[in-house]
């Protein structure tokens, strides 16, 4: 059993609801981003998204384009996001990481060395921002022969039939953008929202993502109703920005977000159900 289904069968077991945090490999270095995945993970995420640095973030907003710009500033490179990954799993063995990002860096790379060392390092899954399922037999093939779940996004406009057809490709979790925008945007529509994830976890059978625009506790507790999983991401860049050159108030600040988001998550349980 993969780590990500391993920590999503572990949370149900105990009712508890799949925070995964976000944050941009190298923004603002290599070794700031290790200290952070290590501050993500004492504040109670369950799995780490780590983006890939690209110079054009169609699906992102501002705050994550910049975190990109930061970290190609450094040149930060696949190579380079491949040995964080190793040296955060010299002490952390359990976390599944996800590394989330467009497809040009992993075809510069190749497919199959991209795969192979994503794996060795010590990867979970990927997520391609830009690959449809349409085209994306191929390249699952390798990520799974390298034993790599494919994420894939769904939208508010995607039909059940569509996602029918994404399932065929997809594994670990699907991941629902809550808004047809970018990341960071703050047109979330709460009730509409909850509405449509209870359509769609009717009708798959992997677990279920929400994420783009939460930024709060109180927007993570409501979504968690209908969700397995919820994303924290351009709430927790904005953190990096704010503070990238001082990694003390950096982490302390992330925890002061995440902790009352754990904490809130965890309020749903009671007498051993969600409510």
């Amino acid at each position: 059993m993969s780590r990500i289904s391993e920590k999503f069968q572990s949370l149900k077991s105990d009712n508890k609801t799949c925070l995964i945090s976000y944050i941009t490999a190298g923004d603002p270095s290599i070794s700031s981003s290790l200290d952070i995945m290590n501050t993500l993970v004492d504040s109670g995420t369950d799995i780490i998204e780590l983006g890939v640095p690209f110079s054009d973030p169609m699906a992102d907003g501002p705050t994550i384009q910049r975190a990109c710009e930061r970290a190609l500033s450094q040149n930060v490179s696949c190579t380079d996001i491949f040995k964080l990954v190793e040296n955060f799993r010299k002490k952390n063995k359990k976390t599944p990481i996800v590394l989330m990002g467009y497809l040009n860096p992993i075809e510069k790379m190749g497919y199959e060395l991209f795969a192979r060392l994503a794996n060795e390092s010590g990867v979970d899954a990927i997520l391609v921002v830009d690959l449809p399922h349409e085209e994306a037999e191929e390249i699952v093939g390798i990520f799974k022969k390298y034993g790599l779940e494919s994420i894939f996004l769904i939208a508010p406009n995607t039909k059940i039939e569509r996602i029918n057809k994404i399932l065929k490709y997809a594994s670990g979790f699907l991941y629902y953008v809550s808004l047809k925008g970018v990341t960071g945007a703050s047109s979330l529509n709460i009730d509409e929202t909850l509405t449509q994830l209870d359509v769609i976890k009717k009708s798959i059978n992997l677990p279920l993502a929400v994420g783009f625009g939460i930024k709060d506790a109180e927007t993570a507790k409501k979504l968690s109703n209908n969700a397995d999983a919820v994303v924290i991401g351009s709430a927790i860049v904005n953190i990096i920005e704010k503070h990238q050159n001082n990694k003390i108030k950096t982490n302390n600040d992330i925890i002061n977000l995440m902790n009352p988001i754990r904490s809130k998550l965890d309020e749903n349980i009671i007498s051993g159900e969600k409510i």
